[in-house]
């Protein structure tokens, strides 16, 4: 992204937030869609820190723009990451299934089973980021805690 290169990191080595299990599952999703070897000698928290959009950052990205393919990766890697820990809560299969334009809007769906355990609305995926890894740890988990609610009180749709 154009801002990467012209701003000091945010995300610091001693983050408390590195440690929690979804910023994990990220840096495991980022990494394994890393096909050029860029991310090997970094750091977790340099990995992570193009998410994280202080109001400099945000300032510095277009209101209207086209997402880039490494944006789109993080996107993926966020949803891959929160199907990872759904499957560990419940114990089925989660797939992701995002669907975003070159317009940067789309959808992003986790299904488990026949039940749609997971669904949000993509707008301005160009601008796709968190004010901070525990802001991303808050709604993750507010998304986990959403879709595994579903899936427990649906459970015969999830198992089909």
């Amino acid at each position: 992204m154009y801002y990467e290169d012209q701003q000091e990191p945010v995300v610091q080595e001693d983050d408390k937030f590195l440690q929690d299990p979804l910023i994990r599952q990220m840096v495991i999703q980022l990494r394994s869609m890393d096909s050029y070897g860029t991310y090997d000698t970094w750091s977790d928290a340099r990995v992570l820190d193009p998410l994280v959009l202080t109001k400099e950052r945000r300032k510095a990205i277009p209101v209207v723009g086209d997402p880039d393919e490494t944006t789109i990766s993080r996107v993926k890697a966020y949803y891959n990451a929160l199907a990872q820990l759904i499957e560990r809560e419940t114990g089925l299969l989660a797939v992701p299934v995002i669907n975003i334009t070159h317009e940067g809007f789309g959808r992003a769906l986790i299904l488990v089973g026949k039940l749609v355990a997971l669904d949000k609305v993509l707008r301005d995926v160009h601008r796709f980021g968190f004010d901070s890894l525990e802001a991303l740890v808050i709604e993750a988990n507010k998304q986990l805690g959403k879709a595994t609610t579903l899936i427990n009180e649906h459970r015969t749709v999830a198992e089909l």
